[in-house]
């Protein structure tokens, strides 16, 4: 894995990382301090098989409040990410052992935290299929330290968050019933297995049925970025909801260069 151009301060050397993964040392009075308010705290697992960038990586995430934890392999990585269930898994595609896709897809199902996953720059096919198989979120190399711990940051709010309106009521829309209590949807009675961020999308949508809900509002309140125009990953989300749900996905409408709306009959 490689973060590209990656520019961290570790005691007193400016660490510059290129996108090969070597590292180089200069003085940090030519680089200037590189600072950043620690704002949210939780425990992170690092997949990264470049044991010196992994270490440059979790010392910088470290130094900014953070827990974090690091593997080497693939493999391995399943069973650590289910054993220690971190509240962000920062995963690359390319591992040895066991791909990042395989991994993520392995996990999903018992893994309650995030996974952010790093792809390529332009890599389409490796964000859309790491979205399909249940990533949260995804970067693409080369990754910026400042824009990687604030992606961070959003994902462990998500996890924290729980609206006044999710403590004191499930929603039901037609044969659709979606409880915040344990975080569990059903159709007609039968479960239905989402994502942490499938569901996420579904309740945001729930609490506001009937209404148009923009695609700027999805972008900054369930991924905690400015929607560029681009970028896919909530439209590849409500695609996968829909297929779950079945026919009752048609609950979910398009709405025309705006953004999406929870109806109550299909």
């Amino acid at each position: 894995m490689s973060l590209g151009p990656l520019c961290i301060r570790v005691r007193r050397a400016f660490v510059r990382v290129d996108t090969f993964g070597h590292a180089t040392l200069r003085d940090a009075d030519e680089a200037g301090a590189y600072s950043l308010a620690m704002s949210e705290t939780g425990t992170i697992l690092l997949v990264e098989d470049d044991p010196k960038l992994s270490d440059l990586v979790a010392s910088f995430l470290r130094k900014n409040g953070l827990t974090v934890m690091t593997e080497l392999r693939g493999d391995a990585a399943v069973s650590r990410i289910l054993e220690l269930q971190p509240d962000v898994v920062v995963l690359d595609i390319m591992l040895p052992g066991l791909d990042g896709l395989s991994v993520c897809r392995e996990v999903r199902d018992d893994y309650g935290g995030h996974i952010l996953m790093l792809t390529a720059r332009g890599e389409d096919i490796d964000e859309v299929l790491g979205l399909e198989f249940g990533a949260d979120d995804y970067m693409s190399k080369p990754v910026r330290p400042r824009v990687l711990l604030a992606r961070i940051h959003a994902l462990i709010r998500r996890g924290k968050r729980e609206p006044e309106s999710a403590r004191r009521r499930d929603i039901a829309v037609g044969r659709l019933v979606i409880s915040a209590t344990n975080r569990s949807v059903s159709v007609g009675g039968d479960p239905i297995e989402l994502s942490t961020a499938e569901f996420d999308l579904l309740w945001y949508l729930a609490e506001r049925a009937g209404q148009a809900v923009e695609r700027d509002s999805l972008y900054q309140d369930l991924r905690g970025i400015e929607w560029d125009g681009l970028d896919r990953s909530i439209d590849l989300r409500v695609s996968r909801v829909r297929r779950k749900l079945g026919e009752d996905g048609s609950l979910i409408k398009s709405l025309r260069g705006s953004g999406y709306m929870l109806v109550g009959d299909p």
